[in-house]
């Protein structure tokens, strides 16, 4: 199966020696920045004095790539989300530039736009533009699970279905939009979708995967993501491909329609096939009955009747989400074709072709080796519907 790893073929201009506290708007020389680039180079004092030293207080979101603060920045220029990354990349300052230099010149309206960067001595900091609305995550399924509803009132099937579109869109640009070749995000989850002040949709991160190596991960050293999104053929085999973004995205879809978190599923049934939340949409399409699925919060629609109609368009999107969950990679849409199938009415989806989904989970290992031993053990499993595979892995 072909790899489309998260790399651009970078034209190799001619550079000037880069420092590491060199600064400039718009790159230049001594930057390692090409000139037509709009990115700035901030100073490290910069970044904690915007952050007030990086308080807790400040503190917007956390990853396996680093921890985010929102920032003011002392020019006047406004509020940034800046990122301090915890997991170092090998390269040196130059070549970090350059690795930068092509993200920054990345512009669409459904990704996260790069502002600058910090490279000082063992400091990365990446500064992103603000979006005050944060994350899908923090709007949806967190106050879901705090049982606050105050943003997720707000989430109405309208501004739901713009943001599972956006979100494609930005996927498929990704995918097939790069002049410089395919990116895999790796890591397409709610917490890095970002709303806009209107709630559109933006992907973040979608540049990290090319700034570290494979073992700077958040799951294992060999494979980044996190559980509940992982494709299952890139949990058990490390295979990475287009594929593995589109299984992500039908996860999320599913949370933004239903309300509920997947990975959170995942640790509350101690990772067991029930707690899946793909399994569970699958049982109820099997029975004719998705519309048990739709989020009961978006009853009132902030206002608007959540009308039968919509409510057959939100049992539409579970079933594309279903298409791109399943289990066989090669039977999953490429994203321009889940963008078709989000934005047009008239485009069915073909469900004689569905097959049943494939999920990904890691459980300890209860079995007793002895009285009072403990097993260092955990029981990896790949399923597909009512077929499981299981491997014992080492913690």
């Amino acid at each position: 199966m072909p790899c489309y790893c998260c790399c651009f073929h970078v034209s190799r201009k001619k550079q000037a020696s880069a420092g590491p506290y060199s600064r400039s708007v718009g790159g230049g020389a001594g930057t390692g920045l090409s000139s037509d680039k709009k990115i700035k180079l901030f100073s490290y004092s910069e970044l904690r004095s915007a952050t007030s030293n990086f308080h807790r207080s400040n503190r917007i979101g956390r990853g396996g790539f680093g921890t985010v603060y929102k920032g003011t920045l002392r020019d006047g220029s406004g509020d940034v989300a800046v990122k301090v990354l915890s997991a170092h990349s090998r390269q040196g300052a130059k070549e970090f530039l350059t690795e930068i230099d092509v993200i920054a010149n990345v512009r669409h309206p459904n990704l996260v736009a790069l502002v600058g960067c910090c490279v000082e001595g063992d400091h990365r900091v990446l500064v992103y533009e603000h979006l005050r609305n944060g994350s899908l995550h923090r709007a949806l399924l967190a106050s879901s699970a705090s049982g606050s509803g105050s943003d997720r009132s707000r989430l109405t099937w309208t501004v739901r279905r713009r943001v599972c579109v956006g979100v494609a869109r930005g996927l498929a640009f990704l995918h097939e939009g790069m002049e410089s070749g395919p990116v895999v995000h790796r890591d397409i989850k709610a917490s890095n979708v970002l709303l806009d002040a209107g709630y559109g949709a933006r992907i973040g991160d979608f540049g990290l995967a090319r700034l570290f190596p494979d073992d700077a991960t958040h799951v294992s050293t060999r494979v980044a993501g996190t559980p509940g999104y992982l494709a299952p053929e890139y949990a058990w085999h490390g295979q990475l491909t287009k594929k593995a973004d589109v299984y992500s995205f039908g996860v999320l879809v599913l949370e933004t329609v239903t309300g509920k978190s997947s990975s959170r599923s995942l640790r509350l049934s101690g990772g067991g096939a029930d707690g899946v939340l793909v399994e569970r949409v699958w049982e109820l399409y099997e029975a004719g009955n998705l519309r048990e699925m739709v989020d009961p919060a978006m009853a009132g629609d902030y206002g608007c009747a959540f009308t039968a109609e919509k409510e057959e368009e939100a049992v539409r999107y579970m079933k594309v989400a279903l298409l791109c969950t399943q289990a066989a990679p090669l039977r999953r849409p490429s994203m321009p074709q889940v963008v078709e199938m989000l934005e047009r009415d008239d485009v069915r989806v073909r469900e004689t072709e569905l097959t049943p989904p494939g999920f990904y989970v890691v459980r300890p290992n209860n079995s007793r080796q002895g009285s009072g031993s403990k097993s260092s053990d955990a029981v990896s499993s790949m399923l597909v519907a009512s077929r499981t595979m299981t491997e014992l892995a080492p913690r």
